[in-house]
């Protein structure tokens, strides 16, 4: 397989759950995962780590069930995962098997990756499943993940993924082909062949393009995206509606890369800019964003807002002034004490306060920048 499917050392593949489950029936559609297995076949024989982060639990067993067609409730989409994930896992193990490859099923929620401990132990577990040459097959553990602690899509827990594995490469296989210009069918939209940045035009091109049983769209896209290209890795979307998807990319098919500038972040500060769920927002000055991507530490007298609720060593947003996030960090006080020492120099910490934790807001070690300058 050559490009740069072919070149990579470690790939995750997200797949959707349309291209696995016939809309209509309910059913699995066994020749196209051959044909996807095929391709992963090509690239383990070669060498390289494959993760696939695979949709289609609930899809699956709601047929089995016998719900309706439409939204489910919380507690059906649960009883839907639960039963859908025993036939899921069945699948990629009798797929998998046939060309001498081991699937491992794992299921993780949110909190799996947000919570550093949890994420150590995850990584752990996948690194391991990895030497064995077994095919680590994920998928958010929607029987007992809640709205408050869920990814809701796959597309970014499969960056989290990539980021957490230190992958070199992003595959999101879904029912559209790219990132347009403009939704697809509209008069002059355009595919973009390749993105090497997330500015705020990209993400204004983002929609929603509704798949017929999946839950992501452009946007989740492209929040993947931004996570991907933070951890150092590209990313591929491409449609999964050929058989040898893989291969198909391969073959200069039709998809966007989105191109990583730069080496990988450390561990720490890609577990950090991959946070999904920051526990509020720092807006800062025109000085201070300047510093801050020049490499230096926030200082409270950079500090325009504080939102959010949050405490120390919590991850929050750094947003400029047109309101555009531009870093990730470790906040070194708790939200009500951020508010009192905003706009104060650092020798005025412990008369505002009472004490003083340290001079910086967030210190560089704990910060990394995640906007279009990154």
């Amino acid at each position: 397989m050559k490009g740069r499917i072919g070149e990579a050392s470690r790939i995750v593949i997200k797949i959707g759950s349309a291209l696995l489950v016939e809309a209509a029936s309910g059913q699995l559609k066994n020749a196209w995962l051959e044909s996807l297995v095929a391709d992963i076949a090509q690239l383990k024989a070669r060498g390289a780590d494959v993760i696939a982060v695979s949709s289609g639990a609930i899809a699956l067993g709601r047929r089995k069930l016998g719900f309706p067609s439409g939204p489910l409730r919380l507690d059906q989409s649960q009883a839907a995962a639960a039963v859908g994930q025993i036939a899921l896992a069945d699948a990629w193990s009798a797929a998998l098997g046939r060309k001498g490859l081991m699937a491992a099923q794992i299921l993780l929620t949110l909190t799996d990756t947000e919570e550093r401990r949890r994420y150590l132990n995850a990584r752990s577990t996948i690194t391991t499943l990895l030497g064995q040459g077994a095919i680590p097959v994920i998928n958010e553990n929607d029987t007992v993940a809640t709205s408050e602690i869920r990814y809701g899509d796959n597309d970014r827990l499969a960056a989290r993924v990539t980021s957490m594995m230190t992958a070199d490469c992003l595959v999101l296989l879904s029912d559209i082909d790219g990132l347009y210009t403009a939704p697809p069918g509209t008069p002059g939209a355009k595919r973009l062949a390749q993105v090497t940045e997330i500015t705020p035009a990209i993400e204004a091109m983002a929609g929603k393009p509704v798949s017929g049983l999946g839950s992501g769209g452009m946007i989740t896209k492209i929040e993947a995206a931004k996570i991907a290209l933070g951890a150092g890795a590209d990313m591929v979307i491409a449609s999964g509606h050929v058989m040898n998807p893989l291969h198909a990319i391969a073959d200069e098919g039709h998809c966007t890369w989105f191109l990583a500038q730069g080496n990988a972040a450390t561990a720490r500060k890609r577990w950090i800019a991959g946070s999904l769920i920051p526990g509020g927002r720092i807006t800062v000055d025109a000085g201070a964003q300047s510093a801050l991507q020049k490499g230096a530490s926030l200082l409270p007298a950079g500090v325009r807002g504080v939102e959010g609720e949050f405490s120390r060593g919590d991850t929050v947003s750094i947003i400029n002034e047109q309101g555009f996030e531009i870093a990730r960090g470790l906040i070194a006080y708790d939200a009500d004490d951020a508010r009192m020492i905003a706009g104060k120099r650092s020798a005025d910490i412990e008369q505002a306060l009472g004490f003083h934790v340290r001079d910086e807001m967030i210190h560089r070690d704990d910060l990394v920048l995640v906007g279009p300058t990154a």
